[in-house]
């Protein structure tokens, strides 16, 4: 019982959120630590509307295909859900603020971390009351 507890939707769903969160504090890092090396591009992680588009279709049950005859071409459900969901990475192209060709804005960089950093701490504490509300269920206090 406890496993599935564990294994719920909810928590997969903040745990892959967490996940994300870390690793875009790692790839702002990154960038604010180039933001003098000439040719450098920013790199920018994706991840919230994968993690909603994955979240409402384990809520709403999803609307996959279904196949009458063996022989009907079927699409795998699993790769979208949140229990298999990635983070993307991805590179910014198009944009250069200096004439070294790098495209790091420190300001918008600093930004980017301090929304991060807020992001990463709401879905702390809704794990910590998601937690809370299971110790209570189990204890009855």
């Amino acid at each position: 019982m406890l496993t599935r507890i564990f294994d719920s939707t909810t928590l997969k769903g903040m745990e892959k959120a967490l996940d994300g969160a870390a690793l875009r504090q790692k790839v702002i890092a990154n960038n604010i630590a180039n933001v003098d090396t000439p040719n450098y591009k920013a790199v920018e992680v994706t991840f919230e509307d994968q993690l909603r588009r994955a979240l409402e279709k384990e809520v709403t049950g999803g609307l996959g295909l279904k196949t009458t005859h063996p022989r009907h071409i079927s699409v795998d459900e699993e790769g979208s859900t949140v229990f298999n969901m990635e983070p993307q990475i991805r590179t910014v192209k198009g944009t250069s603020y200096r004439n070294d060709k790098n495209n790091v804005d420190i300001d918008r960089e600093m930004a980017k971390n301090s929304e991060n950093e807020l992001y990463y701490n709401a879905v702390i504490r809704a794990l910590n009351d998601e937690f809370k509300l299971l110790r209570t269920a189990i204890t009855g206090r």
